[in-house]
């Protein structure tokens, strides 16, 4: 009687740990990865904040790690989704490479922000995840951006045009085909041209985008250029379409199959 006692004590035990585990990782968990090797952008501080605020409000885990030794197989079992904040330069050895490709293929999401496009120029594979990397910029400056699909997450509270102060950023061609744009720029409504040395920007033309999505190796990808000016991180639009793309990327649900 007593050995049977002890064991619903530890059934229960077993049980009340599990729960609390699940609690703390709630809907999902993400991995967020701020490391630079190149420019540190200030808005690192306050993405991460937003980010962690972002988790509190819908219920998801949140692990910052600055340290690329977490990309190994044994430790991206724990997470849904890996998100690159603002991260610049090469950032990942050979091994912590091969480890986030599977990662990706095992079904999981990866978010990119900001300069997550200024990152990792010579792995193929991530460029063509990130689906355009960064070419150059204007100064920091007002600019009209537009809605150009509203059939994915976090889109329903922006109006289809408004005015946004940002780093624009023009991008390389396309690295991959099946890109889906939802949000552009609208090069009307700001001065694009700019010159550092051999490196000319003029724009992108009618289509110049910023932020989009696609199913990638067997995974998902999310990614918005949005994020550099400290202060959009305390702005709710940017956040309702942040999350819509992490949620996304980590649950692969909220688009509309067409």
């Amino acid at each position: 009687m007593k050995n049977l006692f002890r064991l619903t004590i530890l059934a229960l035990a077993i049980l009340l740990v599990s729960s609390a585990s699940a609690q703390r990782g709630g809907q999902f968990r993400a991995l967020l990865f701020t490391k630079t090797a190149g420019f540190h952008h200030e808005s690192i501080n306050e993405g991460v904040t937003a980010i962690r605020k972002l988790g509190e409000r819908h219920h998801f885990s949140v692990s910052w790690q600055e340290n690329a030794s977490v990309f190994n197989d044994r430790q991206l079992e724990n997470f849904d989704v890996v998100i690159f904040l603002n991260t610049t330069g090469d950032v990942l050895n050979d091994e912590q490479q091969a480890a986030f490709e599977k990662f990706i293929q095992a079904g999981k999401g990866f978010v990119g922000i900001h300069s997550a496009s200024d990152t990792e120029y010579e792995w193929e594979w991530y460029t063509k995840m990130v689906g355009h990397m960064f070419k150059i910029h204007p100064q920091i400056q007002t600019a009209k951006l537009q809605v150009i699909d509203r059939n994915f997450p976090g889109l329903s509270t922006l109006p289809d045009e408004f005015l946004w102060t940002d780093e624009w950023y023009q991008f390389s061609e396309a690295t991959i085909d099946d890109l889906n744009y939802i949000i552009k720029i609208d090069e009307s409504s700001y001065d694009p041209n700019v010159k550092w040395g051999d490196n000319v920007g003029e724009g992108m033309g009618d289509m110049h985008p910023m932020a989009w999505y696609h199913e990638y190796d067997g995974g998902r990808a999310f990614y918005t250029g949005l994020g550099h000016v400290p202060a959009v991180f305390e702005d709710p639009m940017f956040l309702a379409h942040l999350y819509g793309g992490i949620y996304w990327a980590a649950k692969g649900m909220g688009v509309k199959k067409m």
